[in-house]
């Protein structure tokens, strides 16, 4: 092992490679956003899989459950939804004709008002509290590599990383692995 890095994984591989070809590259993001690209991808096609086993999408899933996580009667306007998931107004008029075509969502205006109420319906609350537990029941099935205090140290470094590349990078808004969107 040279300097913590270990030559036969992979990653610290690809940094030593850039030390030896370049000394004095600096190589010390490698080891984590290289693994964090890693780990995103592997997730994000694995809650692609499960949602497509499911008759299901990301999308179907962002626009759901922002509307479940509202709380009774769940029911937000086209803005609100627009505003907590980060999409754009278009993107959310094309979910919720999908999702009112496939019955998940309904919408309703006031008399003479603008306005656009999205209301889950019964069959929408039932697909969502479906895909939250397949989605958020693998995941925590696979961060169980990590024990519990191990999850809380992972998620409190992550907290303080992202909150750091906001700060330099700004806040592109809501995202989603693999699409854009909400975070379930």
């Amino acid at each position: 092992m040279t300097g913590g890095l270990d030559p036969d994984d992979d990653v610290d591989a690809i940094a030593l490679a850039w030390l030896r070809e370049r000394p004095g590259t600096p190589v010390e993001g490698i080891g984590i956003v290289t693994r964090l690209w890693a780990c995103a991808k592997l997730l994000g096609e694995d809650r692609r899989r499960i949602l497509t086993a499911a008759g299901a999408d990301t999308a179907t899933l962002d626009l759901l459950s922002v509307l479940r996580r509202a709380g009774e009667p769940y029911r937000l306007t086209t803005r609100q939804i627009t505003e907590r998931t980060g999409v754009t107004a278009g993107a959310i008029s094309q979910r919720l004709a999908r999702a009112e075509a496939a019955g998940l969502v309904e919408r309703s205006t006031k008399s003479r008002s603008r306005v656009v109420d999205v209301s889950l319906t019964a069959a929408g609350h039932e697909v969502v509290e479906q895909l939250v537990d397949r989605v958020l029941g693998r995941e925590a099935d696979l961060v169980s590599v990590l024990s519990a205090p191990q999850q809380a140290q992972l998620t409190e470094l992550l907290r303080i990383f992202l909150s750091g590349l906001h700060g330099e990078l700004g806040d592109p808004g809501a995202m989603h692995v693999g699409a854009p969107g909400q975070l379930s």
